[in-house]
């Protein structure tokens, strides 16, 4: 459930044209949403598993298949705009975000390029256009931003990447406020948590260490990060947030990681089981020290995070990439 009163947003991390048609709008009625994210992920079961897309695919038969993707999510967007667009307008968030082709992660021009297109075909002032945080990614961050597009930072998973974003975003919002335009443009930084686990999890229980709190500390830390740097129009988005198998509650790491001036995006069945519980409380912040305490823990069992953060980009933008060309041979 959003709660304002300390800043604390709640994102739908689905799309799927029938669900956006059909209860999508109740979720922000009820104010238990107040934006929503995509991935090429999601839309590669989308519209593989929904015939929801049937009619308009027959309409772009002679299209390519990226030509057919882009009409069919464009379309997704829109609608999920459009539906949240009343919250914009009050400042209340009612963002969606869509990717760019993820085989332009190291490509800072095409990204700029695509990013801007997207925004200007779809022609929602609502729409966060996703970049990947990768070394080209920084560039095109700040350039977008720069343009007055508001810019979801994903695949962070060290402290490093996040540092590079709010560099990246700060000036490309200094450039557009000298601009003296006077939308509010805004930037989230995309932390990823339960890939930490999933993969360190029976380390270090082999280890004699605690499981289930890599991923909360590391983005604990990173909202330390962003918090400090102060900018109000840059917040946290804690991603990957969807429990895998039965080892924690459903709503396990949107419970740990409420907090203040932030943003949870989690899957369908994990926003219903948080809002089972009766009472939710802000976790963050968590003091530095005690952060930084886990970590030398974590260091002395052998775990060296550098190759843990490596390891998990490349393979985050490697999933992505492969359901991307999954999804682009099944429009074929």
């Amino acid at each position: 459930m959003v709660n304002e009163e300390i800043g604390f947003s709640l994102w739908l991390d689905f799309i799927e044209r029938d669900y956006l048609q059909k209860s999508f709008k109740r979720l922000i009625d009820d104010s238990v949403i107040n934006g929503a994210t995509s991935n090429p992920a999601i839309f590669a079961s989308s519209i593989e598993m929904s015939p929801a897309y049937t009619s308009q695919l027959d309409e772009l038969q002679n299209h390519s298949p990226k030509a057919k993707y882009e009409a069919l999510a464009k379309t997704d967007i829109e609608m999920a705009a459009a539906a949240l667009k009343p919250l914009y307008e009050k400042g209340r968030d009612g963002f969606v975000s869509i990717e760019v082709d993820p085989f332009l992660c190291d490509d800072t021009e095409g990204t700029v390029d695509e990013g801007r297109r997207l925004y200007r075909e779809i022609g929602m002032e609502n729409v966060m256009i996703k970049v990947p945080a990768t070394e080209a990614g920084y560039g095109a961050m700040k350039r977008l931003m720069s343009e007055g597009i508001h810019v979801n930072a994903t695949l962070i998973f060290s402290p490093m990447q996040a540092l590079r974003c709010l560099d990246a975003m700060a000036e490309g919002l200094k450039i557009w406020r000298a601009t003296g335009n006077e939308k509010d443009v805004q930037g989230v930084l995309s932390v990823f948590v339960s890939r930490f686990d999933r993969m360190l999890d029976e380390e270090l229980e082999e280890k004699g260490l605690q499981p289930g709190y890599v991923g909360i500390m590391n983005a604990a830390k990173i909202y330390n990060i962003v918090e400090t740097h102060g900018d109000k129009a840059i917040r946290t988005l804690f991603a990957s947030t969807g429990v895998k198998g039965d080892a924690y509650p459903a709503d396990y790491y949107i419970k740990e990681l409420m907090a203040p001036h932030s943003v949870n995006t989690a899957p369908l069945a994990t926003i219903e089981a948080f809002l089972e519980a009766p009472e939710h409380h802000p976790k963050l912040p968590i003091e530095e020290a005690k952060i930084e305490s886990f970590f030398e823990a974590v260091n002395r069992a052998g775990i060296d995070m550098q190759k843990v953060y490596e390891t998990l980009l490349r393979d985050g933008l490697a999933s992505f990439k492969e359901a991307f060309a999954n999804l682009l041979a099944n429009l074929e």
